[in-house]
């Protein structure tokens, strides 16, 4: 029997595989943040389209969609924090002959692209070109930033990838890609690696506005700790209590800014992840005179990760920090407890004493008054029976009885002890 499981672990390795281009072509890739309704109204956007187009709307578990809409090729892809569109058409080799080269959005439906559900994260526009009719320097200006230029082999040296990670007027960034003797195969999966590169560097970076806001909060807990540091240094008894509440609130404000942001910063470093695995995928290397795109990361990105790793290790200190002196607080008010505790037990010890002498003598007062009673009683008894007979005197029969009543009544004084202490 198999496991119910299996299929679906097995398709895993083919989820969202890259499908073959073939140069001339232009992309365009959106990518669009969303959380759990969003998702569930870019699915249905998505059947929208597809049902003006006369195809069949996904089922409600698809999560991943290619289809050829004619005038362009769709492939839609909903994760786990976002849903990436990217659309692409074919082109001419002239697309860098007029001054505004084509691109792939222009033949989507404006007003059906203008109502994508959730919020834009990422937009670029990608052109795959076997080779170029007119002089490289010259089609490059046209379409990036000369300034900011980004260049470098791919593909183990078979392509070129020229970017500038610039917004241009239309909102979008911009690709160029030199397919060279790639196979379209290669092409898909070159072309895929490059847009995640962009999509997970734009995720990542979500946690750099957080790690800013977490930054201040936390330079204020980190003083406030200092302060109640000091105080329980110096503080006496009474102070105590105030000064637990105090930081127990701290701990609370600590602990709820790291629920709020931990799974943002482990979603950045897991991004940052995914950004230097792509690029290390496209296997670059350097053209003469330009920085690659692992350069250009890795001097760009790495104050925001540096930042975004600073505020996580920061949060985890400063967790770890007020949870120590919570315990020596409550180390300190546990240990003059006990110590209250001990000299109350004490007293208290000193007073059983005391009632244990007070109980002492009050059962020998209490022998002498119930011997005192029996022995009256025994004279009574004389009284009565001298006039039948008895030939000793009532005085002399009690002061004869005393002796024996004292001893009963105090062994059995001492039996009723025995008994109730036992128990």
């Amino acid at each position: 029997m198999d496991h119910p499981q299996r299929l679906a672990l097995h398709n895993e390795v083919h989820a969202r595989p890259p499908e073959p281009m073939q140069a001339p072509m232009a992309i365009s890739h959106v990518v669009m943040w969303v959380d759990r309704a969003s998702a569930q109204a870019s699915r249905d956007h998505l059947a929208q389209l597809l049902r003006d187009h006369h195809l069949p709307a996904p089922d409600a578990h698809t999560n991943h969609v290619r289809m050829d809409l004619g005038t362009f090729r769709l492939r839609w892809e909903l994760h786990t924090e976002f849903v990436s569109w990217t659309f692409m058409r074919a082109v001419g080799d002239d697309v860098f002959a007029r001054a505004e080269p084509l691109s792939a959005i222009q033949s989507v439906p404006q007003k059906w692209l203008s109502q994508l559900p959730g919020e834009c994260l990422a937009r670029l526009h990608v052109w795959l070109v076997q080779g170029v009719s007119m002089d490289l320097h010259e089609m490059l200006a046209q379409v990036l930033h000369e300034d900011a230029l980004v260049a470098s082999t791919v593909a183990e040296g078979h392509g070129e990838v020229y970017t500038d990670f610039q917004l241009h007027p239309d909102g979008y960034s911009r690709i160029v890609l030199l397919t060279g003797s790639l196979t379209p195969r290669r092409q898909g999966r070159l072309v895929q690696q490059l847009l995640e590169i962009e999509t997970y560097r734009m995720a990542a970076l979500l946690g750099l506005p957080a790690a800013r806001v977490a930054s201040h909060v936390l330079a204020d807990a980190e003083r406030e700790l200092a302060a109640l540091a000091n105080a329980i240094r110096n503080a006496e008894r009474s102070d105590e209590a105030g000064l637990l509440d105090r930081l127990t609130r701290l701990a609370g404000e600590v602990e709820g800014q790291y629920a709020a942001t931990h799974s943002r910063f482990s979603a950045t470093r897991a991004y940052f992840e995914l950004v230097d695995r792509r690029i290390h995928d496209i296997a670059e290397s350097r053209m003469p005179g330009m920085q690659t795109i692992a350069e250009f990361m890795e001097r760009r990105l790495s104050p925001a990760r540096s930042t975004c790793d600073w505020a996580a290790r920061r949060q985890t200190a400063l967790s770890e920090r007020v949870s120590r002196m919570s315990n020596l607080l409550r180390t300190r008010v546990d240990f003059e407890q006990q110590q209250s505790s001990q000299a109350l037990l004490t007293t208290m010890n000193q007073r059983q004493d005391v009632q244990l002498k007070l109980q002492a003598t009050v059962e020998g007062l209490s022998v002498a008054a119930i011997t005192y009673y029996f022995t009256g009683l025994v004279s009574y008894l004389a009284k009565g029976a001298e006039k039948l007979g008895w030939p000793y005197a009532p005085d002399i029969t009690a002061a004869c009885a005393l002796p024996f009543v004292g001893l009963m009544v105090w062994l059995s004084m001492r039996r009723l002890h025995n008994k109730v202490f036992k128990k």
